[in-house]
């Protein structure tokens, strides 16, 4: 008894089914959030001239340049032209997860270990690049695109 002359009262069973009821509650939710930031499983749609190039930050509306990075924390960014990409690659952006690039000729997507680079005038930023498939004659790897990206000069930093 306490000091007051009133007996502690264990927590009644109501008490202990209204906080599993409540934790219970709480771990859905979280669920819900988790599932609902689950990584993408493939190329994330474009709004094809409302989304801005992550790099340039000039508008994407040529499907045929179009290129995507997937990271790690969930950001997709997008790019107008796959030498915007290539030079996005050297800021510390985190750990890519996916990239993609458009099919310069078809109106498909292509993993970057299918994706093979041919020579293509004009191009939306001047870094003269399509993607094609990897096994078409003449295609360029992408480390040998980058490569080109990097000696060359875009037509804005």
């Amino acid at each position: 008894m306490s000091d007051s002359g009133e007996r502690k009262r264990s927590p009644s069973v109501t008490t202990w089914l209204m906080v599993v009821l409540g934790l219970g509650l709480v771990a859905g939710f979280a669920a819900l959030i988790v599932r609902a930031q689950a990584l993408p499983t493939g190329v994330v749609e474009v709004v094809w001239d409302h989304e801005v190039c992550a790099h340039c930050k000039m508008h994407i509306g040529e499907p045929g340049f179009a290129a995507q990075l997937q990271l790690e924390d969930g950001r997709v960014l997008n790019f107008d032209d796959p030498g915007c990409l290539f030079r996005h690659l050297d800021r510390d952006i985190g750990k890519v997860r996916a990239t993609y690039f458009h099919h310069v000729h078809e109106d498909r997507w292509m993993s970057e270990d299918a994706t093979g680079f041919v020579r293509k005038e004009p191009t939306p930023m001047g870094f003269g690049l399509g993607a094609v498939d990897r096994s078409e004659p003449g295609a360029m790897l992408p480390e040998a695109a980058r490569r080109h990206v990097a000696g060359g000069s875009e037509v804005h930093p």
